[in-house]
C-alpha cells in the first residue's frame, strides 16, 4: 500500500511542475523577449579609437557616443537583414539594433559583427546594464577590458 503524500511531497511536485512550465513556456530556458547574440554572426568588434588610456576623452566624456552613433537608416537596413538571419519576425520597432560591445564601452559603431537585433524589452534592460558598466569603468572600479568581457558574456549567454 502506498504511503500518503506529505506536505514535502506536494511541495516537490509543485516545484517540478513549475520548472517544466517555465522551461517549455519560455523557449527552453531562453529568456522571454531576448535572443542570444550569435558568437559567429555577432562576435563583437572593438572601436580602435577607444583605449584604456583615452577613456576620459572618449567613453567617459558626456555625449561622446552621440558623435559616433550610426544613422538610423544604416541600422534599420542592417536590422532588417539580421532579423532574417536570426530567424526573428515582427516589426522593426519591436527590436533595437544593439551593439554587442556597446558604444559606451568602446564597441565599433558600424561593423555588422558588433550589431544584432535585440528585442524589447530586453534591449532597454541591457541599456541600463551598459550604462552601469560605463559608470564602473569611468569610476575606476573596472578596466575597459573587464567591462567589455562582462558585456560580451551577458549578451552571448543571456541575450
Amino acid at each position: 500500500m502506498a504511503r500518503p503524500l506529505t506536505p514535502v511531497d506536494v511541495l516537490i511536485g509543485l516545484l517540478l511542475v513549475a520548472a517544466v512550465v517555465i522551461w517549455f513556456g519560455h523557449g527552453n530556458g531562453r529568456r522571454a523577449n531576448a535572443i542570444l547574440a550569435s558568437p559567429t554572426r555577432t562576435p563583437g568588434v572593438l572601436n580602435p579609437d577607444v583605449t584604456q588610456a583615452n577613456i576620459r576623452s572618449t567613453v567617459c566624456r558626456h555625449g561622446w557616443t552621440d558623435t559616433i552613433r550610426p544613422p538610423v537608416e544604416y541600422t534599420n537596413a542592417l536590422k532588417r537583414k539580421q532579423m532574417r538571419q536570426y530567424g526573428e519576425t515582427g516589426s522593426l520597432s519591436d527590436y533595437q539594433e544593439d551593439h554587442l560591445i556597446s558604444l559606451e564601452l568602446g564597441g565599433n559603431p558600424t561593423d555588422p559583427r558588433n550589431l544584432w537585433p535585440e528585442p524589447y524589452p530586453r534591449a532597454a534592460e541591457m541599456d541600463k546594464i551598459e550604462n552601469e558598466l560605463n559608470g564602473e569603468v569611468c569610476s575606476g572600479q573596472l578596466t575597459l577590458a573587464e567591462a567589455q568581457e562582462r558585456e560580451d558574456t551577458i549578451k552571448h549567454t543571456q541575450g
